[in-house]
């Protein structure tokens, strides 16, 4: 089974294997990108909501990974699905790729080059320049912004 990301249906992405998605994807989608989900729905795509447990753990292993901040409430829950159907992830997001090599979820891309490695983000402060492993809004040391860095 592929779990669909919404630049699954923007790109035209078909496969022979069973198809799964949440609601959300369809608020991101727009023209023809929205009748493709219509049109496969109505053909037997799988529609998940993933359960609370499984949004919960997807959400520690983002703030694991640094990668917290930059995921939508859909991508959380895209992951979750992915996750709970043992299925395989299609999307671009490098972001929900880094996620999921953590969480050893399958991905498949459409556009882009996948990811080459996981990272796991740091925080460091615009002001002082000290570093954090979990994001603040603002440096607890000097009250600068933070930003996320590589780690390598």
């Amino acid at each position: 089974m592929q779990v669909l990301d919404a630049s699954a249906f923007i790109h035209d992405y078909t496969t022979d294997d069973p198809i799964a998605t949440i609601p959300l994807v369809r608020e991101e989608l727009e023209d023809e990108s929205g009748y493709r989900f219509d049109a496969l729905e109505g053909s037997g795509m799988r529609l998940h909501i993933p359960n609370a447990e499984t949004i919960e753990r997807i959400e520690r292993a983002a703030t694991e990974t640094g990668d917290r901040e930059t995921l939508s409430r859909t991508d959380i829950r895209l992951l979750a699905a992915a996750f709970e159907l043992d299925a395989t992830l299609v999307t671009d997001d490098y972001a929900m790729q880094n996620v999921a090599d953590k969480l050893e979820i399958d991905v498949s891309v459409i556009e882009q080059d996948g990811i080459e490695r996981r990272r796991n983000w740091q925080f460091q402060c615009q002001g002082c320049g000290r570093t954090f492993e979990n994001h603040h809004e603002r440096c607890p040391i000097c009250g600068s912004d933070l930003e996320r860095k590589n780690p390598s």
